[in-house]
C-alpha cells in the first residue's frame, strides 16, 4: 500500500514538474517572441539613429498592448514584431518599420493620431492611420460593399506604397496564425486573401509573399485537398530525388567546363499552383509534369544567354517552351529566362536563368526599391513600375464615381496576364491579354484614344477592335474630328480605356443635349413673340432663378439639358418665361408673334431646329424610316431620349402623333449637311456568278458606301432580293445611286426601302 502510494505521489510530482517546465518553456518562448532582441539581428542595415527610433516605437507599442493576448494565448506584441520582421526582410526604411510596430496601436489601444505625430512624426502617423482604415475593411459578399472597401484600400495604396507592403506583411502573419482563430472565420479570411491580397502582392512583384498567401489560404479553405496534395507531392519528391540530384550534378558539371560561376538551386511548384492547374485543365496529379524545376543564378546579364546556350547543349529544349522576360520584362518588373528541357528518363524540367539582382526583384518586387539601393537606376525603375500602376488606379477613381463600376475597372488590371506590343518607335507596351487596338491607343495617350480612326498591325490595315498578340507592331491613325464610339465599350479590355470612353461619352451627350435644349427653348419663346432667350448675365440672374424655382432645376445648364432630353416640354417653360419677362416689363413683339403663329407650315422655318448630322448623341435618325436630307421631316422629343427624327410619311411617326402630338417639334435640314446618312435599298437581281461584285461596283461608282448587306436565307432561286444599308449625302444622291443600279447588268429592280434591313 505504502509503496503504491509513494509511486502515485512520485508520478504526480513528475507530472507537476513537467507541467511547470512546459509552462516555463512557453513563457520563455513568449518572452523571446515579444522581445526586441530577436528583431535586432534583422535590422543591421539601419543606422544607429534609425535603430534607436525603431526601438522607441517598440517600447511605445509594447506598453500600449500590455495585457492584450492573441487567440493563441501569446502576448499581442508578438504580432507587430512578426510584421516588422517581415518588413525588415524587405529592407524597408525606419519610418515603415515604426509604422509596422505601431499599426494596431490606434485601433486597439486608445492611442490618438495626434499623439503619434508628436512622438514619431507625421509620415509614421499617416501610415499608421492608413493601416488602421484598411484593418476595418472586410469584404462582404455584396458587390457594392466589396467595391467601396476596395476603393478605399487602393487610395491608401496610391498615396504611399509602404502602407500596402506593411498591410501585406500583416496579412501574411495573420494567415500563418489563422489556425488559432475561430474556424468559422477561415473561409472568409482565406477567400479575401486569394481574391484581394495575393493578386496585389503578385502585381507588386512580391513573389514569395504571393505564393505563401496562396498556399496558406488554400490550406484553410480546402484542408482535405491541401493535405492530400501535400502527401502526393512528398511521395513524388521521394521517387524523383535521385533523378533531380542527377540533373543538378550534370548541370553544375556543365558550367565548370567553361568556368562559369553559377548557383544552381532546386525549385518546387507550390501546392496551390498545382491544384489550380489540375482544376483548370482537368488533369490528374500524375499528369502534372512540371512540379520541380531549377533556378540558375549568374553574375551578369550577358551570362544569362551564355547559360541558356550551355543548358541547351546539355539537354534538348521543348519547342515553344522558351520565354525571354529579360528583353521584355513583366509589368511588375520581373526579369528572367524560362526554358523547359527534356532531362534524364524523358522527364521535362523547367529552368529559370537570372542574375542575383533580377532574383531580388523576382522575390521582392517593389520592395526591391529598398532592398537594392546600390544601383540608383534599378531602384528608380522598380519604384516606377509599382507607382505607375497605383497612380493609374487613382486616375480611374477620380473619373469614376460609382463604386461598382470602379471595381469592374480594377478587376481587369489586378490579374496581369499580359501581351507585349511595340509602338512604331519600338517602345514596348504591356497590355492585358485580350487587349485591342483601342486599349493600345488609350495606353499611349487619352487624346490618341479619343481621336483614333484606323490602325495598322505589322504594316497591315486592321480594325480598331482587333485583339493584339505579343510582338505586334501597332500604329494608330487619328483625326481631330473623330470622337469615341459607344460600341468600343463592348470590346475594350483595360480599365483606363473603358473609363476614358465613358467619361467622354457622358460629357459629350450632356453638352449636345444642352445645346439642343437651348435651340428648342429659343424656338418656343419665338412662338410666344420674344426674339431671343435672356442672356446668362448678372442682369438676368434673378429671372433665371425664378424660372429654376418653377421647374425645380439646380442650374440653367441642367434645365436646358432636361429640355434637350425631352424631360421637360419647351413650350411650357417658354410660357412661364414669357410671364416672368412680362412682369419685368418686356412685351411680346406683335409682328414676330403674327409671323410665328399664322405662317403656313411649309414656310415656317424661323423657329425650326436645324439638323446637319453633327448632333451625335442628342439626335437619333430613326431606323423605321431612315430620313435623308431632302426628305420632309418631323422631330419627336422622347421622354429622356433626346430628339428622334422621322420622315413626315412614316407610319411610326403617325402613330406617335396621334398619341402624343405635344412632343412633336418643327425641324429642318441644314443647307450643308456635315456627314453622310444611312438609307435602306432593295435590289432584285438574277442569280449568277459575280452578281454581288457587279452591284457593289455600281454602288462604288455612284460614291455610296455599303454599311450592311442582307441576302436573306431562301434557297437559290432564279432571282434574289438583296437588302443594303448604304451611306449617301442626301435624297438626291440616293436617286443617282438607284439610277446607276438599274443600269447595271443582272439588276431587275432597285428601290428605296424604309425600315430595318
Amino acid at each position: 500500500m505504502g509503496t503504491g502510494s509513494n509511486t502515485a505521489s512520485t508520478k504526480v510530482d513528475r507530472l507537476n514538474v513537467a507541467k511547470g517546465v512546459a509552462v516555463s518553456n512557453l513563457a520563455a518562448a513568449n518572452a523571446a517572441a515579444a522581445s526586441f532582441a530577436g528583431l535586432i539581428a534583422k535590422l543591421d542595415y539601419l543606422s544607429p539613429s534609425d535603430l534607436e527610433q525603431v526601438r522607441q516605437a517598440y517600447r511605445f507599442a509594447d506598453e500600449a498592448h500590455l495585457g492584450q493576448l492573441r487567440n493563441s494565448g501569446e502576448p499581442y506584441i508578438t504580432h507587430p514584431i512578426a510584421v516588422t520582421a517581415q518588413c525588415a526582410e524587405w529592407k524597408l526604411d525606419a519610418q515603415a518599420l515604426m509604422a509596422a510596430l505601431l499599426h494596431d496601436a490606434l485601433e486597439d489601444c486608445g492611442v490618438t493620431k495626434a499623439e503619434l505625430i508628436e512622438r514619431f512624426g507625421s509620415p509614421v502617423a499617416e501610415m499608421v492611420d492608413g493601416l488602421t482604415k484598411l484593418e476595418k475593411l472586410h469584404f462582404s459578399t455584396r458587390e457594392e460593399n466589396q467595391a467601396e472597401s476596395f476603393r478605399k484600400m487602393l487610395l491608401a495604396m496610391a498615396r504611399d506604397v509602404r502602407v500596402i507592403l506593411i498591410k501585406l506583411a500583416d496579412r501574411t502573419h495573420n494567415m500563418r496564425t489563422l489556425s488559432d482563430a475561430p474556424r468559422d472565420k477561415w473561409a472568409r479570411i482565406s477567400s479575401e486573401t486569394l481574391d484581394i491580397y495575393a493578386p496585389i502582392s503578385h502585381r507588386l512583384g512580391l513573389n514569395q509573399t504571393y505564393q505563401e498567401l496562396q498556399d496558406l489560404a488554400f490550406r484553410h479553405l480546402f484542408p482535405w485537398r491541401h493535405a492530400t496534395l501535400a502527401k502526393a507531392v512528398a511521395k513524388a519528391r521521394g521517387r524523383r530525388r535521385d533523378l533531380f540530384q542527377k540533373v543538378q550534378r550534370e548541370v553544375e558539371a556543365s558550367f565548370k567546363e567553361p568556368g562559369m560561376a553559377v548557383r544552381v538551386t532546386g525549385r518546387e511548384k507550390t501546392l496551390y499552383s498545382i491544384y489550380k492547374k489540375m482544376d483548370e485543365k482537368h488533369l490528374s496529379f500524375a499528369q502534372i509534369t512540371d512540379i520541380y524545376g531549377f533556378r540558375v543564378l549568374v553574375p551578369n546579364l550577358s551570362d544569362c544567354y551564355t547559360a541558356l546556350g550551355v543548358l541547351h547543349q546539355l539537354y534538348k529544349p521543348v519547342p515553344g517552351k522558351f520565354k525571354d522576360y529579360i528583353a521584355i520584362a513583366k509589368p511588375n518588373g520581373y526579369q528572367s529566362l524560362h526554358t523547359t528541357l527534356v532531362g534524364p528518363s524523358g522527364v521535362n524540367v523547367e529552368f529559370q536563368i537570372r542574375t542575383e539582382a533580377m532574383n531580388i526583384v523576382a522575390d521582392s518586387g517593389v520592395a526591391a526599391h529598398w532592398l537594392y539601393k546600390t544601383s540608383e537606376s534599378d531602384s528608380a525603375t522598380t519604384d516606377r513600375l509599382g507607382a505607375k500602376w497605383l497612380q493609374s488606379l487613382l486616375d480611374i477613381q477620380l473619373e469614376t464615381r460609382d463604386a461598382t463600376e470602379f471595381w469592374d475597372h480594377v478587376k481587369v488590371d489586378l490579374f496581369p496576364d499580359a501581351v507585349y506590343v511595340f509602338t512604331p518607335k519600338s517602345r514596348i507596351m504591356a497590355l492585358p491579354r485580350g487587349a485591342t487596338v483601342v486599349d493600345f491607343a488609350y495606353a499611349i495617350h487619352s487624346n490618341v484614344g479619343d481621336h483614333a480612326v484606323a490602325a495598322k498591325i505589322n504594316g497591315d490595315q486592321a480594325p480598331l477592335r482587333t485583339q493584339l498578340k505579343s510582338g505586334d507592331v501597332v500604329e494608330v491613325s487619328t483625326s481631330s474630328d473623330a470622337t469615341p464610339n459607344p460600341a468600343w465599350l463592348s470590346f475594350v479590355r483595360t480599365a483606363r480605356a473603358r473609363s476614358k470612353i465613358r467619361h467622354h461619352l457622358k460629357t459629350m451627350a450632356q453638352n449636345e443635349s444642352e445645346l439642343l435644349g437651348q435651340k428648342l427653348l429659343a424656338q418656343a419663346l419665338r412662338a410666344e413673340g420674344i426674339e431671343k432667350l435672356p442672356e446668362e448675365d448678372v442682369a438676368s440672374q434673378g429671372l433665371w432663378d425664378k424660372l429654376l424655382r418653377f421647374t425645380g432645376n439646380k442650374s440653367r445648364s441642367e434645365l436646358l439639358t432636361d429640355i434637350g432630353l425631352g424631360k421637360r416640354i419647351a413650350t411650357i417653360v417658354a410660357k412661364r418665361l414669357l410671364k416672368l419677362l412680362m412682369e419685368s416689363g418686356q412685351k411680346p413683339n406683335a409682328l414676330l408673334l403674327t409671323l410665328e403663329r399664322f405662317a403656313p407650315h411649309e414656310s415656317q422655318t424661323q423657329g425650326a431646329v436645324t439638323i446637319d448630322g453633327s448632333e451625335n448623341a442628342s439626335v437619333q435618325f430613326s431606323t423605321c424610316c431612315r430620313p435623308l436630307p431632302g426628305d420632309r421631316i418631323l422631330g419627336y422629343l422622347g421622354r429622356g431620349e433626346g430628339l428622334a427624327l422621322h420622315t413626315d410619311d412614316c407610319s411610326v411617326a403617325k402613330k406617335l402623333q396621334h398619341r402624343d402630338s405635344d412632343r412633336f417639334i418643327s425641324v429642318e435640314w441644314s443647307d450643308e449637311p456635315a456627314r453622310a446618312f444611312e438609307a435602306g435599298i432593295l435590289v432584285t437581281v438574277t442569280n449568277g456568278k459575280g452578281v454581288l461584285a457587279r452591284v457593289a461596283s455600281a454602288l462604288a461608282s455612284a460614291e455610296a458606301d455599303i454599311a450592311h448587306i442582307d441576302m436573306g436565307e431562301e434557297s437559290a432561286q432564279d432571282t434574289t432580293d438583296l437588302r443594303f444599308v448604304i451611306a449617301v449625302r442626301d435624297a438626291a444622291h440616293l436617286e443617282i445611286v438607284l439610277r446607276n443600279l438599274k443600269r447595271a447588268p443582272s439588276v431587275l429592280h432597285a428601290s428605296r426601302i424604309k425600315g430595318h434591313s
